[in-house]
């Protein structure tokens, strides 16, 4: 396999983990935000 081959593969696996982490994150803070604009919507 060549290097520019190995570096995309590389790439592509980084990209891949990031989007991943980004994805939980979001569900999990996602909840979390959704439950402070209900105690703000709430107050209002």
């Amino acid at each position: 396999m060549s290097h520019k081959g190995q570096g995309l593969v590389e790439y592509a696996l980084i990209v891949a983990l990031i989007a991943i982490v980004t994805l939980v994150a979001l569900l999990f803070l996602g909840t979390q935000i959704s439950a402070i604009l209900s105690v703000i919507a709430d107050q209002i």
